[in-house]
């Protein structure tokens, strides 16, 4: 099926705006959630797979729509894998977060600083089951916000490879390399590529 309209299930204006930059040369007409005015669904899963599957089912019912959802977070190894699937609820906006992250860290006592961002991206076209996609970077967590690029706990993440955080990054930069990225990667081979 050739997608003409795609729904991405999102109100986050950094998601949509980094998807819709990587989907751009595949001549798809992207329209958010929030454009539509469909309604948030709740993350109610216990994993990003979970929460991407809920999120492209209940879109794409209600507007009739391919629906591509993701769900994404940031995993840190000293804090035995949080915040995880709760990273956009960890606590009430990105600055809160952050401190509440480092704050963790620091009282936690261990030395690890290794992280990672993971993405799981769910497509449900109709009458069709859902088809997921995956990516994930590695990297490690700093005391010190560096950069004003990027969204979420991106001033605090270095990934692996790099000297700098994804907010030191431009889009492109960061898109090449970072989770969402590498999941959309394999979303568009498998399939705008190999349609």
């Amino acid at each position: 099926m050739k997608i003409q309209k795609l729904v991405l299930a999102s109100h986050n204006a950094g998601k949509i705006n980094e998807m819709r930059q990587i989907l751009a040369p595949y001549g798809v007409e992207i329209v958010s959630a929030a454009e539509l005015n469909l309604s948030d669904v709740e993350e109610t899963g216990t994993t990003f797979a979970e929460n991407a599957a809920l999120k492209a089912e209940a879109l794409a019912a209600q507007s009739g729509l391919p629906c591509l959802a993701d769900d994404s977070g940031l995993c840190v190894a000293a804090l035995d894998g949080r915040p995880g699937v709760y990273s956009a609820r960890y606590a009430a906006d990105n600055e809160t977060r952050i401190n509440k992250l480092l704050a963790e860290l620091k009282q936690s006592g261990r030395a690890d600083r290794s992280a990672y961002f993971a993405c799981v991206l769910a497509l449900k076209l109709p009458a069709a089951p859902i088809r997921f996609f995956e990516g994930r970077v590695n990297g490690r967590i700093i005391d010190v916000r560096r950069g004003n690029m990027g969204f979420g706990y991106d001033p605090v993440f270095v990934p692996d490879g790099e000297t700098r955080t994804f907010a030191e990054m431009t889009n492109a930069e960061k898109s090449a390399i970072s989770h969402r990225g590498r999941a959309l990667a394999q979303f568009v081979r498998e399939v705008f590529e190999t349609a």
